[in-house]
């Protein structure tokens, strides 16, 4: 667990740190805000295109080795992001370091899921998602810092050295998780029936799409933020970065707060909980974008209010989602994370065009995204519950597990 939590904040910080210096990038670049903003979205669709690829290697050759190699093409592109000379360049250097950004949080999953079960699973995917929020509490205000006293180039730089040192912690400490006997060698047909048997599980499909539209939401709070807070309010990259520091903290504590929940709440009541918390904060953001265009007190309490429901929403939605399964954890992460960020890239490509000098687009599309989030749940969700014990994790995620991923169990 202690190197899990280590490893999987990877697969985030890339794309947090660095956004306090989206303005200045623009400037260094020579570029224009939507192709700037839109380096947040080519690292997304790199790990889009790699989770389910990543998630069939560590099917067959086990965590171990195709995390390492993801980590160091992460660690590669860190440096090359860090030297890029123009924006395509940065782009291509973006998508590589996407690429091997899956494989920190693919594999992390595949991993505590080849460990733990049912409801104790999905309190495990909760702690993992507190160390995944780390990310965008720390990241923004170290790169705020960054970018104040030198350069946006050392943000890649640092992200580099760090991960370079959590590949150290890897390779020589992690155990593998995989037995030989549990191996699935890779096949494009079985893999394509697997795919398709698990396309057909319902419970599968709404929560991973819950997944999708809260991460969406919480991400395109990260790529909209910046330039609402520096340009629209006035901060400075170093003021932004403080901020993002505190609304962050709401990510970390919903994620924390799904993993003190997730064994004692029924999972329909703590997920509709939170998705009342979600409500409120875009009705805040709405109301005062509508009356104010931006707007700091409602920009921060609502954002705030989002992000803590996201914080809930996701990792609760992913470790269930893994829950109902008991082989190929690797490829049914890898898919439901890819079906998550092809997704969140087309949120984060339409937030790139929205107006950002007032809060009322971005509370918009939330509007959207919760509608969605609701209908789903409902329907993923079973219609009543009892408080979940020791081993009822799996009764509360809908369906009995797969024991052969390519049957599905009525």
């Amino acid at each position: 667990m202690a190197l899990l939590l280590l490893v999987v904040p990877f697969s985030q910080i890339p794309l947090d740190a660095y956004t306090p210096a989206l303005p200045q990038m623009v400037e260094a670049l020579q570029s224009g805000p939507a192709v700037i903003q839109n380096t947040v979205t080519v690292y997304m669709l790199g790990m889009s295109l790699a989770l389910v690829p990543a998630g069939i290697l560590a099917d067959a050759r086990g965590r171990r080795p195709v995390l390492l190699a993801g980590m160091a093409l992460l660690v590669a592109m860190s440096f090359a992001c860090a030297a890029a000379p123009n924006a395509p360049l940065m782009l291509v250097f973006r998508l590589a370091q996407g690429l091997g950004g899956a494989a920190c949080m693919v594999i992390s999953y595949a991993i505590a899921a080849d460990v733990f079960r049912g409801a104790r699973l999905t309190a495990v995917s909760g702690l993992l998602g507190a160390a995944w929020g780390l990310a965008p509490v720390i990241a923004p205000a170290i790169g705020g810092l960054l970018v104040e006293v030198m350069s946006w180039r050392m943000i890649f730089v640092l992200i580099g050295v760090l991960a370079a040192l959590a590949m150290a912690a890897v390779a020589i400490a992690l155990p593998e998780t995989l037995a030989a006997g549990r191996r699935t060698p890779v096949s494009l047909a079985a893999t394509g029936q697997i795919i398709a048997a698990t396309l057909r599980h319902r419970a599968f499909l709404c929560f991973t799409l819950v997944f999708t539209v809260m991460a969406s939401a919480q991400l395109v709070f990260g790529v909209v933020a910046p330039f609402l807070y520096q340009q629209a309010l006035g901060f400075s990259p170093a003021a932004y970065g403080l901020a993002a520091f505190l609304l962050g903290g709401a990510t970390l504590a919903g994620e924390l707060g799904c993993t003190g929940l997730a064994e004692r709440v029924p999972a329909r009541r703590l997920a509709f909980g939170a998705l009342a918390v979600y409500g409120a904060g875009t009705a805040l953001l709405l109301a005062a974008g509508l009356l104010h265009g931006a707007d700091v007190v409602s920009l921060s309490l609502g954002g705030a209010l989002v992000l803590a429901a996201c914080g809930v929403l996701c990792p609760m939605m992913y470790g269930m989602t893994l829950g109902l399964f008991t082989r190929n954890i690797g490829l049914i992460g890898g898919l439901t994370c890819a079906i998550c960020y092809l997704g969140v890239s087309a949120a984060m490509a339409t937030a790139a065009v929205l107006p950002d000098d007032t809060q009322t687009p971005v509370a918009g599309l939330y509007v959207v995204l919760g509608l969605a989030a609701g209908l789903l749940l409902h329907g993923g969700l079973p219609k009543t519950a009892r408080p979940p014990g020791p081993d009822s994790g799996q009764r509360e995620a809908g369906p009995p597990p797969l024991n052969n991923p390519i049957k599905i169990v009525p």
